[in-house]
């Protein structure tokens, strides 16, 4: 954020300087003590399990510029500042909308069930080989994480691309009117979250606002692939491209190597090669995304290809690493079964004649649909892996199905620690391993205690 005074950021928040220096300048807002920087102002939000105000002195005591917050903080310096909002969310967002006025940069908006970090952190690398980007960093993309991440942006920045999760109706549009981005990316349409909205046709209604919102100058790219794809084209007023289709950026020639993938990339006049320091033919489908983002931009499909080869992936997004000889993916950061099924077959593809292992716990937010759900995981997990860990109680389903179906190995572990024990016993080298489950699942442990 470019640097405001406390007085001026009270007036855009709606808000009023109930104490201390009103000439004081802040670039950066924070709703976590534990990570506040001396001199960042502190945004006291309210959770269900938790209420910021709890944490005002420790942002004082941390030398913060000074709080956002509802109510007099009575056991705080006498001259630290406070800004008395009615509600510190409603607040925060006023703020956003606000700053998002003086940002002249072009703004990329990724929705979708599966692959928007990985689409968002394509399209950053791809329009960085010319222009000064912000992005999404981790999981912000909620709203609390898209105003915060709006108000990272500096208006000297060319090139925004912000990433728009939700998880029930209603989220995405509020989101996307609060971006308003120039251009849309859906990644696809998939069962994530279909605790809340029930089913496919609801997630695809609700993702599709993001095409709703954006206006006949603007620009939304869907992939070829995706069923879903001709209705959220007719959704919207905007110009649509088409991600995967002959007739716009498609791959060619897609084929592993030891440190990623190396594939063609093709438009109707450049023809060139391309490498992705991740390993999935899946990912392929998400490049193709960001690569028409990024000719959207006006760059050439050289420099997109360029973009592509140097992307540095989010943490614990398929991350390749060597324990002793055994590969592993490590896709532990969040799941569903569209993402368990496609990281099955991204080690599948890896080179190597080694056994195959997947390390899979629980997915969360499916709802009735989690029965189904897990026996579509363990279907694929016999069709695909030599040995399946399902970990935890949950995953019960999943290692019934994928014994149904005729799997060479299946194994239950009660929690990570197992997990882990299991693999150490089992895995050799030149063997390769996926670990994934939901954020809850905490998977990341099994790579942990296996190390």
């Amino acid at each position: 954020m470019d640097a405001i005074t406390l007085h001026d950021l009270a007036a855009a928040c709606g808000g009023s300087l109930a104490r201390g220096n009103g000439a004081r300048e802040v670039t950066n807002i924070n709703k976590d003590t534990r990570t506040l920087q001396p001199g960042d102002l502190y945004w006291a939000l309210r959770g269900e399990n938790f209420d910021g105000h709890d944490f005002v002195a420790a942002a004082a005591q941390a030398e913060a510029a000074g709080a956002v917050v509802e109510k007099n903080i009575p056991n705080v310096p006498q001259d630290f500042p406070l800004i008395l909002v009615g509600n510190t969310q409603a607040a925060l967002h006023r703020l956003a909308a606000w700053y998002r006025d003086t940002i002249k940069a072009r703004v990329i908006c990724l929705t979708g069930s599966n692959g928007k970090t990985s689409t968002k952190d394509f399209t950053a690398a791809i329009a960085a080989t010319r222009f000064t980007v912000s992005k999404t960093e981790g999981n912000l993309n909620n709203h609390i994480g898209l105003p915060l991440t709006i108000l990272s942006t500096r208006t000297t920045d060319e090139v925004a691309v912000w990433e728009i999760g939700m998880n029930h109706a209603g989220e995405i549009e509020e989101l996307a009117r609060l971006a308003r981005p120039d251009i849309g990316i859906i990644t696809n349409i998939g069962v994530a979250h279909i605790e809340f909205l029930g089913s496919r046709e609801a997630i695809a209604r609700e993702k599709g606002m993001l095409g709703e919102v954006l206006d006949e100058a603007s620009v939304l790219i869907l992939p070829r692939e995706d069923e879903f794809t001709p209705s959220l084209s007719a959704r919207t007023k905007a110009r649509v491209q088409i991600a995967g289709d002959p007739s716009g950026v498609h791959s060619d020639k897609i084929r592993p190597s030891m440190n990623g993938l190396d594939f063609e990339l093709i438009n109707a006049s450049e023809h060139v090669s391309a490498h992705l320091p991740v390993t999935g033919e899946h990912m392929v489908r998400n490049a193709l995304l960001a690569a028409t983002a990024g000719l959207e931009l006006g760059l050439s499909l050289r420099e997109c290809a360029s973009g592509l080869a140097t992307t540095k992936l989010s943490a614990r997004r398929l991350s390749c690493s060597d324990v002793r000889g055994i590969t592993v993916l490590d896709d532990s950061y969040n799941a569903n079964p569209d993402s368990m099924e496609a990281a099955m077959h991204a080690l599948r593809g890896l080179p190597g004649g080694g056994r195959r292992f997947a390390v899979l716990g629980r997915m969360g937010e499916l709802g009735a649909y989690a029965g189904e759900g897990y026996r579509r995981v363990g279907l694929a997990a016999a069709n695909t892996m030599d040995v399946l860990i399902a970990v935890g109680a949950e995953t019960e389903p999943m290692a019934v199905a994928a014994e149904a179906s005729g799997a060479r190995e299946v194994l239950r572990a009660s929690d990570t620690s197992e997990a882990a024990r299991l693999l150490r016993q089992l895995a050799r080298p030149g063997d390769a391993v996926v670990i994934k489950g939901s954020r809850a699942a905490r998977m990341e442990r099994v790579l942990e205690d296996f190390c």
